[in-house]
């Protein structure tokens, strides 16, 4: 049986004779350490495939140069390319990143809270899930007070900082443009509204179409988890209603992808007998047939912002710095799904 015992700093100091403290400065490429010692260390430590202890290490230092990340799903370009600017940002400034997926659980959200707060990360950059509605473990990172970060899904009552895009016009600018373009009927396949940032989407499509005197009908509202089979299903229903809708603005690409091949499998046509427009500016919402229209959110930005709000936390800690609520300006992808003009 392979021996799993894991090997310490006090293993290379028996081999090379000398004290663990020695050797442990020599890890830490400590000056006053002779660089004959340190190249004898590091040999050492790969012979014996020595780890350090990177969460020791953070409590005698009190910094991990870790920084967690929870995202809702990680088959987003919309979160992956956000990941992607946090970790570009972060990486240049010595900080390594810890990503996990919450896959809209929350209680998964939780462990991976509890996993993070345990490896001693020197801040939390998060976008919640779905189910999350009970802010107590967000709560308690911030009691302990690390750096916490919400990007596009976060609470107001947590009063942190936040980065995301104006949900509420996003509503008004596709609801707009589906009147310009004739719709007269205009369904609504949103996310849950005890999510704040899919309240608002919901919200701004009541709002839009009261403004344009178009009726509310709760039987052209639905919220969902907005995966590409929950766009199948309520597209399905939609269908079934005696008065179907001329219009869908669904507040997911995903969920726009299952409505279009619904669409398209009752032989009805796109758009001219049903606008469509999704949310996030997914890659394939440019390359499907017909191309999605939809709305962009600016991914990169949002991960740049919130990487270096995570930065000014950390060079401030004792310092009082006023809450960094950026709302960008969201911008309508116009493409052949909705436009009949």
């Amino acid at each position: 049986m392979a021996n799993t015992k894991k090997s310490t700093i006090k293993d290379i100091a028996n081999v090379l004779g000398i004290s663990p403290s020695a050797v442990s400065k020599a890890l830490n490429n400590h000056p006053r350490i002779s660089k004959k010692t340190k190249d004898a260390v590091l040999q050492v430590a790969e012979n014996i495939n020595y780890q350090p202890n990177h969460i020791a290490t953070a409590l005698r230092k009190g910094k991990s140069n870790l920084v967690g990340v929870i995202i809702p799903k990680a088959n987003s370009n919309f979160f992956s390319s956000i990941i992607e600017k946090i970790e570009d940002v972060l990486n240049k400034k010595g900080y390594n990143v810890i990503i996990t997926q919450s896959n809209e659980s929350y209680n998964k959200e939780c462990k991976n809270i509890e996993a993070l707060l345990f490896t001693q990360v020197d801040g939390i950059i998060a976008s919640m899930a779905n189910e999350t509605v009970k802010l107590d473990y967000y709560n308690k990172v911030k009691r302990k007070g690390i750096p916490l970060i919400l990007f596009d899904r976060g609470e107001n009552d947590l009063n942190v900082d936040y980065i995301g895009i104006d949900d509420y016009k996003s509503s008004h600018m596709v609801i707009d443009h589906l009147v310009d373009q004739g719709c007269k009927r205009i369904a609504h396949i949103g996310g849950y509204s005890q999510t704040r940032i899919y309240k608002n989407r919901i919200k701004g499509y009541v709002d839009a179409l009261e403004k344009h005197n178009l009726p509310f009908e709760d039987d052209l509202m639905y919220e969902c988890n907005l995966r590409l089979q929950d766009g199948k299903d309520i597209m399905n229903k939609l269908l079934q209603l005696p008065k179907p809708p001329d219009g869908v603005y669904v507040a997911g690409d995903y969920a726009a992808l299952g409505a279009l091949e619904v669409i398209k499998q009752k032989k009805l046509k796109i758009p001219e007998d049903i606008a469509l427009v999704g949310f996030s500016n997914e890659p394939f919402s440019e390359f499907v047939s017909p191309a999605i229209s939809s709305i962009e959110q600016h991914s990169e930005t949002i991960g740049e912002l919130a990487a270096k709000t995570f930065l000014n936390r950390i060079a401030k800690p004792n310092e009082e710095v006023s809450l960094n609520k950026i709302i960008l300006k969201p911008e309508l992808i116009i493409r052949a799904s909705s436009k009949r003009k």
